[in-house]
């Protein structure tokens, strides 16, 4: 992998909408200075739209926000990696995340267990795969203290999601000078308080509900209080800036200056199936 660093795009978009469109919009994201693409997991053939986005580009990183490790063996992991590199070059991150036992027990109910040992063994599995998938090659979804250690000693770094820069500078600290620490940072562009936050609370409803995101909030002080009802106000800033080009510039760095190298942003907006691309060009001149 090469040196990630400066700002990247997660977007559901890019991984659930039209491959077209979301080449399309890859090549345009690349041409505006974003380094790096990533995509979530939630079912379906991620390692095509991986190649789509990586096809589309040059020079830019694209990164897995997480890959599901319930959802993929460890061996097509490495091997599809190992594919992607040789036709692309050393540009696919692969993020690797335990998920939510809401999502993996739904269809097979008691399959969520051990989620550290889980991971442990994936990467155990990653290791012996032939052609292998390096430390170099992956990050880890960490969260509490645990995983970010395992992160520490078996992969390049971590990509916290819907954290805060508190939680940036304790990752920092955890990976030490060397890891990679690649958080992401959802953003409203809306100036207006009402408007901005009923944007955010649609955005948040489901990870209200999961106890992984609830149990690192808890950690940085935040309470029962907070989760309920959609979430107090006070989270829901703490978790999603929102303001004009200059507010949402400001909470990006706050996180470089917490430790990140690298911070990819959530564009959210009223329409969460559109492609943001009029806010991703509003926001390069500021971000990139």
């Amino acid at each position: 992998m090469t040196e990630l660093t400066g700002t990247g795009v997660w977007s559901s978009q890019l991984r659930y909408g039209d491959s077209a469109a979301a080449a399309d919009a890859a090549a345009e994201l690349g041409a505006l200075g974003y380094t790096a693409l990533w995509v979530p997991d939630v079912g379906g053939d991620l390692f095509a739209a991986v190649d789509n986005l990586l096809a589309a580009t040059q020079g830019v990183t694209v990164a897995t926000g997480i890959l599901n490790l319930w959802m993929h063996e460890p061996e097509e992991t490495a091997r599809r990696h190992a594919a992607s590199t040789a036709a692309n070059g050393p540009r696919f991150l692969v993020g690797i995340g335990v998920s939510h036992a809401p999502l993996i027990d739904r269809t097979a109910a008691g399959r969520y267990e051990r989620p550290l040992a889980q991971m442990r063994s994936y990467l155990d599995a990653l290791d012996a795969a032939e052609p292998p998938l390096a430390r170099h090659d992956r990050v880890l979804a960490a969260l509490g203290p645990k995983m970010l250690e395992l992160a520490r000693s078996r992969a390049a770094g971590v990509h916290p999601y819907l954290v805060t820069p508190d939680h940036t500078a304790v990752a920092r600290a955890a990976g030490g000078a060397d890891a990679l620490v690649a958080p992401e940072q959802a953003l409203v562009l809306d100036t207006d308080p009402t408007t901005a936050r009923a944007t955010a609370r649609v955005h948040l409803a489901t990870y209200l509900g999961l106890p992984n995101y609830v149990n690192n909030w808890r950690r940085f002080g935040f309470d029962d209080d907070d989760v309920a009802n959609g979430g107090s106000d006070r989270l829901v800033d703490a978790l999603v800036a929102w303001g004009d080009e200059a507010a949402l510039a400001a909470r990006v760095q706050a996180h470089r200056d917490a430790g990140a190298d690298h911070v990819c942003i959530q564009v959210l907006s009223a329409d969460p199936r559109a492609f943001p691309r009029e806010v991703w060009r509003t926001l390069a001149p500021v971000l990139c």
